[in-house]
């Protein structure tokens, strides 16, 4: 009898830890946190590295983590999102694939209480309360950056300098942002031009194949601005078939700083990289814990990050992590 009593409240006291740690917001009191993380796919070397660090700092931070790919599909993130206000989730983290339409899914969060944290990406949505802070880089800083290497490499030539730009996923913040930043830089200088832009996808294969369309088009290309290392990776294959010299013939400026890129840029076959570090891992787990202690945290966190030359990528290339 006395054994069958301690199963009972055994169960009892099972079925009450399990309702603490599923319900929606209420975690991060000392109970084990459940975050669901909605990743947009695998189309690059930096998005590999990014997933890593998001699934071992969660291991770290005791964190347990529902994690799914969205194939770069926004649908599929909307699914996954759905799936995590299901199953009561305390904290939903997600790196939105395009800029807009995530209102309605965000809003059904917001209403079953769950928080929610965006990283690496921003949405375009006109009310905030949607999410509680944003962890990223400022993509619109890092096309700045790649225009300013690229005012100052031909700051003493009177020549036209003829520019073709690899574009990330059509709609996507980074896409949208390094592209203007880019665009705002040189646009006060008349010698450079635009000749030809088109989305690669982010990924190396479709940043070859619109390369050699470029090259087929436009036989006087004097720069590639990519706006990640994978696509300009890609094109590199292009130019080197066309019987180019990446880097001599055509100077090639990228986003990211993957250890493939940096490589390539050690090598002079990329002339500059902007950096995007994937690392936001530990800092999100951060924010998360702070989010469900109904702690204050920035609506904005930026990550740090720097730019490479031939020299310092190959100073900096052995200690690369990702």
């Amino acid at each position: 009898m006395l054994k069958r009593i301690s199963a009972l409240v055994l169960a009892g006291l099972t079925a009450m830890s399990m309702a603490a740690c599923g319900s929606g917001g209420s975690g991060g009191g000392g109970d084990s946190i459940t975050m669901g993380f909605s990743q947009v796919g695998a189309e690059s070397g930096w998005r590999t590295a990014n997933t890593k660090s998001v699934q071992d700092s969660a291991k770290n931070a005791g964190i347990s983590l529902k994690f799914s790919d969205a194939q770069q599909k926004q649908e599929n993130q909307i699914k996954a999102i759905r799936s995590y206000i299901q199953q009561k989730v305390d904290i939903i983290a997600f790196s939105p694939v395009v800029e807009s339409g995530w209102d309605t899914v965000l809003k059904e969060a917001k209403d079953a209480k769950i928080p929610v944290i965006l990283t690496d990406r921003a949405v375009d949505s006109k009310d905030t309360t949607l999410y509680k802070t944003f962890l990223g880089s400022d993509f619109i800083e890092e096309g700045k950056k790649a225009g300013q290497w690229l005012v100052e490499e031909y700051k003493s030539s009177t020549d036209p300098v003829n520019i073709v730009e690899l574009q990330g996923t059509t709609g996507s913040a980074p896409a949208n942002d390094r592209k203007a930043g880019f665009a705002e830089v040189i646009g006060a200088d008349t010698k450079f031009k635009i000749i030809a832009s088109q989305t690669g996808d982010f990924t190396r294969a479709k940043g070859k194949e619109v390369m050699e369309a470029f090259l087929k088009s436009n036989p006087d290309i004097d720069v590639l601005y990519a706006h990640n290392d994978d696509m300009g990776l890609g094109a590199i294959e292009a130019i080197e078939g066309a019987g180019k010299v990446p880097g001599k013939d055509i100077k090639i400026i990228t986003v990211d700083a993957v250890k493939d890129g940096m490589q390539a840029l050690a090598d002079g076959k990329i002339s500059y990289i902007v950096e995007c570090s994937p690392l936001l891992g530990p800092q999100l787990m951060d924010l998360a814990k702070k989010v469900l202690k109904n702690e204050q945290v920035p609506a904005r966190v930026v990550t740090e990050e720097t730019t490479f030359t031939q020299d310092q990528a190959k100073q900096a290339l052995s200690t690369r992590q990702y």
